[in-house]
């Protein structure tokens, strides 16, 4: 059986198989039929591993194993196999909440928050600091850092970061704006911006910017998350962001943020 290495690797990734577990099962979707000797042979699979594989397939949904002998294994229809990956993952990942859910009442928490807080004390201030690389990590470092602010939050971004931010920020603003805290938001608003201004504007304070090209966030005077790319020219990959916990340098920013601020009018 010849199959191409770039089909091999796509099911990897899709289904979440090995290397002897795509193999054998494109070996077996060729032939409907087959024992586990054959698929061995046809898939170039060591036959030692063959009969392992096909009991890891047929546990996943893959496969089934006919009755009589000798043994000899039928695949199941691919769509099938999409729908019962597809339950599998789901019902794995909420697993893995639940016990993530679980863990919060636990005593290991708190083992972990207090090695945590031991470890912070002994870090000097100028090394807290880091580097974010991927918009997703850099927006769940973002988040973070918002949520633990008490009294203000500023923020710079272009229009289409303020579109995700507000798609991805708002539980948190509403938080602190519950908090009494105080959200400015500096972005350009244009018509692809105007929903995302009409869901935040209750819980954030937005004005309307063409001259403030930055992405940056400024939160308590305290710390400052910035990124370094022009999201328009980036992949969502390969974005860039600095998190510095800086009281001087974090105060400064927040100066000039304000002065710009008092020249921009209130987004409508």
């Amino acid at each position: 059986m010849i199959v191409k290495e770039e089909f091999l690797s796509k099911l990897r990734r899709y289904f979440s198989l090995n290397l002897y577990e795509v193999k054998i099962w494109a070996g077996l979707l060729s032939r409907g039929v087959s024992t586990a000797g054959e698929l061995s042979d046809i898939a170039n699979v060591p036959r030692s591993r063959s009969y392992d594989v096909l009991e890891s397939l047929e546990k996943k949904g893959f496969v089934v194993m006919k009755l009589g002998k000798p043994i000899k294994y039928i695949a199941v229809p691919p769509s099938e196999v999409v729908e019962r990956v597809k339950k599998n993952m789901r019902q794995d990942a909420e697993d893995k909440v639940k016990r993530l859910e679980d863990l919060k009442s636990t005593e290991l928490i708190d083992e972990l928050n207090s090695l945590h807080s031991q470890g912070i004390d002994l870090v000097d201030p100028t090394e807290l600091s880091g580097s974010l690389r991927g918009r997703h990590n850099l927006y769940n470092h973002l988040e973070l850092t918002i949520k633990n602010a008490e009294k203000s939050v500023n923020l710079a971004t272009t229009s289409q970061g303020f579109i995700r931010k507000v798609e991805g920020l708002k539980p948190v603003f509403e938080k602190l704006k519950k908090k009494g805290v105080n959200v400015k938001i500096a972005a350009p608003i244009t018509k692809e911006s105007k929903d995302a201004l009409k869901e935040v504007s209750s819980v954030a304070d937005v004005r309307h910017t063409n001259n403030l090209n930055a992405r940056f966030c400024v939160v308590d005077d305290q710390e400052v998350v910035f990124m370094v790319l022009d999201d328009k020219k980036v992949h969502p990959t390969y974005d860039v962001g600095i998190w510095v916990k800086t009281p001087f340098f974090a105060s400064a920013l927040n100066n000039m943020f304000d002065v710009a601020w008092n020249k921009m009018k209130p987004a409508k």
